[in-house]
Parts: C-alpha cells; sequence; structure tokens
C-alpha cells in the first residue's frame, strides 16, 4: 500500500516538471513587436546654457539637396569685367595768399598791444612839468627793459635831451612827433629792407633760412613762400632740415597750400645734397626763387654750424646765394643777440626776421639787433596766421609803438 502512495507521488512530481519545462520553452519562442512604420524620433541632447546675444534660439537653416538647386545656363559669349579706375586723391586747394602791400599796416593793432609799454611808457616820462636828472634815468631804464641795448639808449637819450630843450614848450602832439622822429632814425631808414630774389638770367633766385631750433624757421619759411607767390613769383621749396622728425612734412604742406614744390630726402640724409638738388630742380623749372630750409642748429655746436657752412658752400657752386635770412625769436631779448653773432661768423648774413614779436616781446630788440649785426630786418612775425609774417616798415612800426 506505502509502495502505491509513493508511485503515485513521483507521478506527480514528474507531471508538474514537464509541464513547468513547456510553459517555459514557449515564452522563448514568442516573437518581438513589430516595430512602427514611421522613422523613429530621435532626441537631441539638452543645449548648454547660453548668455546674452547667445541666449536667443537660432532659426533652423533650410537646406537643399544638390538636386532641388537650378543651375545658370552657360553664357554664350565670356562676360567682360570691366575694372573701375580707382579713384585719385583730390589734390589739396591752393589758396591765394593776402597782398603783402600794407600788411604790417593791417597787423599794426596786434602788435600795438604787445608793445604799448615802450611807446606810452616814453610819452608819459617825456609829458612831465620837470624833466629832471630822475626823469632822465626812467626813460633809460625804460629803453632798456624794452631790449633796446645800451649804446642806442644813450643815443636816443641824449638826442631826446638836446631837442626838448630847444622845443621848450611841449605839447602831446610836439613830444609825439619829436619821439616818432628819432625812433624811426634809430630804426636805420635808409637800410635796404626789400627780400632779395632776383637771380640770374639762367638760374633762379637762392634764398637760404637758418636760424636756431624753435624759432620758427620751418614756418617762417613756409609764410615767406606765400609771400612770394602773393607777389607774383613762382617758388621751389628745399627741405634740408633733416635732422628734426616732421620738418619735410611741415615745409611741404606750407608748399602745397600756395602750389609750390617741396624737395625732399630721407630723413636723416645730407642737408647740403638736398639743398643743392632743390636749386637744380628750380633751375630745370624755369622757378623765380628757391627757398632753402636748414636745420636749426645749436649755436653752441660748433661742428653742426660747420655744416651749415658746408650747406652754404655746396649750394653756391650753382651760384652765389642772393639772400642769407637769419630768424630770431624776439621774445629771447639779449640772448638773441648772442646767436646773431655766430651765425654772422659761419654765415654771410643779409638781414633778419624777427618772429613771436606779438608776445611778449620787446619792440627794441629790433633796434638792438639791426645795432650788433649792421644789416636790417626784413620781415616779422605777428602771429600764428599764414599771413602774419608782413615786411618791415620803419614808419608802421613806430606808429604802433606810440600809437596815435
Amino acid at each position: 500500500m506505502e509502495f502505491v502512495i509513493l508511485a503515485v507521488v513521483i507521478a506527480l512530481v514528474a507531471v508538474g516538471a514537464i509541464s513547468g519545462l513547456v510553459v517555459s520553452s514557449r515564452k522563448k519562442k514568442q516573437l518581438p513587436p513589430s516595430a512602427p512604420s514611421s522613422t523613429p524620433t530621435i532626441t537631441a541632447p539638452p543645449a548648454e546654457p547660453h548668455v546674452g546675444e547667445e541666449a536667443a534660439e537660432t532659426a533652423e537653416e533650410q537646406r537643399r539637396t544638390i538636386e532641388e538647386v537650378a543651375l545658370p545656363e552657360a553664357p554664350a559669349s565670356p562676360v567682360v569685367v570691366e575694372e573701375t579706375p580707382a579713384e585719385a586723391p583730390a589734390a589739396p586747394e591752393v589758396e591765394v595768399p593776402e597782398p603783402t602791400a600794407g600788411r604790417l599796416v593791417r597787423l599794426r593793432a596786434r602788435l600795438a598791444r604787445s608793445q604799448n609799454s615802450l611807446g606810452k611808457g616814453l610819452l608819459t616820462l617825456l609829458s612831465r612839468d620837470n624833466l629832471d636828472e630822475d626823469t632822465w634815468e626812467e626813460i633809460e631804464d625804460t629803453l632798456l627793459t624794452a631790449d633796446v641795448g645800451v649804446a642806442p639808449t644813450q643815443e636816443l637819450v641824449e638826442r631826446l635831451r638836446e631837442r626838448v630843450r630847444v622845443l621848450g614848450t611841449r605839447t602831446p602832439a610836439e613830444l609825439r612827433a619829436l619821439l616818432r622822429e628819432e625812433l624811426i632814425a634809430l630804426l636805420g631808414p635808409d637800410f635796404d629792407r626789400a627780400v632779395k630774389t632776383e637771380g640770374g638770367l639762367e638760374s633762379p633766385g637762392v634764398v637760404m633760412v637758418v636760424g636756431v631750433n624753435g624759432t620758427g624757421k620751418t614756418t617762417t619759411t613756409g609764410k615767406l613762400a606765400r609771400v612770394l607767390v602773393a607777389d607774383g613769383k613762382s617758388v621751389v621749396l628745399g627741405a634740408a632740415d633733416t635732422f628734426r622728425a616732421a620738418a619735410a612734412d611741415q615745409l611741404q604742406t606750407w608748399g602745397e597750400r600756395v602750389g609750390a614744390r617741396t624737395v625732399r630726402g630721407p630723413e636723416g640724409g645730407d642737408p647740403a645734397s638736398i639743398a643743392f638738388d632743390a636749386v637744380k630742380e628750380g633751375i630745370a623749372e624755369n622757378a623765380d626763387v628757391v627757398l632753402i630750409d636748414t636745420a636749426g642748429r645749436l649755436h653752441t655746436k660748433t661742428g653742426l654750424m660747420d655744416e651749415l657752412g658746408k650747406v652754404k658752400r655746396v649750394v653756391e657752386k650753382h651760384g652765389p646765394l642772393d639772400e642769407i635770412l637769419l630768424v630770431l625769436d624776439a621774445t629771447t631779448g639779449q640772448n638773441g643777440l648772442v646767436q646773431a653773432r655766430v651765425f654772422a661768423e659761419v654765415v654771410d648774413i643779409t638781414g633778419i626776421v624777427l618772429t613771436k614779436l606779438d608776445g611778449t616781446a620787446k619792440g627794441g630788440i629790433v633796434i638792438a639787433v639791426q645795432r650788433e649785426l649792421g644789416v636790417p630786418v626784413k620781415l616779422i612775425g605777428l602771429g600764428e596766421g599764414a599771413d602774419d609774417l608782413a615786411p618791415f616798415e620803419p614808419g608802421a612800426f613806430v606808429d604802433a609803438l606810440i600809437g596815435d
């Protein structure tokens, strides 16, 4: 009996095991579900955060395949593309300088504003009822303070004392006429103050401009070109100042404004060679005048002063120099006389240009420098304007000093 029960249990266990195997086999043979007909959507990874303008969403770029793009048809004949020539830079406008005749008279008010202390001071002293020794000493001090110089001051005071004693009565009009006459006599009315620009039959007039750094030499050369052009002359400029940066550019700008050509060389080049070439070009172009701007040398540098002498000798191979103008800063006073002496030893100064005479300069320097060198003041600069360089006229100058 027990055997029968045991056989039944074994049979049941076997049936259960067989059933489990059948179910497991069916699950393994089941196929996966069919894929959908549409293309699956691929989700892009989240974009990195942006700041400012980059935070804006970028529009999706529309793209076309090469089959969708229509290609242009080949032209029947090759297309010739005409190149438009580049426009040439506009030439600088040529200015018409102000006429030089009477220029100092037109600038008289500007000169008078800075020189009244000399003329009016003298008139005030001479108008005193009693002209004692103290008064004459004050007159001397006024003249010395105005940079007239010791010798010219003593000469002027002696003449004034004698004429006032003879005159007796001294009305304001008489005193002004007396002072005007004596000052004009002291300025040397017999000097020839014309700038020599007349060359030979086949060569232009040659003018060399010399002076110390800072006196306004290059500017004066440019202004002198305007003076000559205003008088109807053709001008060639020689930029022989090769040591100061941009000196040649500055001079060329002045020349372009009045239609004058500038001959220049490399920075640091030989000044004598450039000066020689400028005169050569002036001859070739049949110009009326050649203006040569030299380097502003310190008058204490012997070697540099010797080089200035070399420039003069090289230029004279074309012919004699017609004019050598020394540019002096009128505000330097007596120190300008020291400069004048040294330059006069190196080159034969024929005329003086006094610049900055409208500032703190004292009018007496005109008298002093003429006495020192024995050559006339031919031009004076009365401001920063392009036409503020004027031929020196003793009468107009004295009228500006003492007023009406």
